[in-house]
């Protein structure tokens, strides 16, 4: 399935191909301010709708993951980095996507803080 989604504005946009069967609330100190829910997917299966350089980065302790973030409106709808496998993927904030029931996705918790 593909998905479209946005920051509040519209000046980050992006669509996603796959299944959403889950979500991850991560408790670190980034994810719980942003009360973000991730959906990973490889990163050739998000494309952006909108230049590249609409969307600030966000960088803080390993400098491993890009917190993708409008600085227009400030949200976050996606970050980017890479699996354990080397894989590029993407982790797309599930709140800004158009059109999906946030209470139908089971959301797994991840222990952040303890890493």
């Amino acid at each position: 399935m593909k998905y479209q989604g946005s920051c509040h504005c519209g000046r980050v946009k992006f669509e996603a191909e796959g299944e959403i069967t889950s979500a991850m609330s991560c408790n670190c100190s980034m994810c719980q301010r942003k009360g973000t829910l991730m959906w990973f997917v490889p990163r050739p299966d998000m494309h952006l709708l909108t230049p590249d350089d609409n969307a600030s980065t966000y960088l803080f302790n390993k400098h491993l993951i890009k917190h993708r973030f409008c600085p227009t409106c400030g949200i976050s709808p996606y970050s980017e980095g890479v699996a354990p496998n080397g894989e590029a993927m993407a982790a797309i904030n599930i709140r800004c996507i158009e059109g999906i029931d946030l209470d139908a996705i089971p959301v797994k918790h991840y222990d952040g803080r303890s890493i």
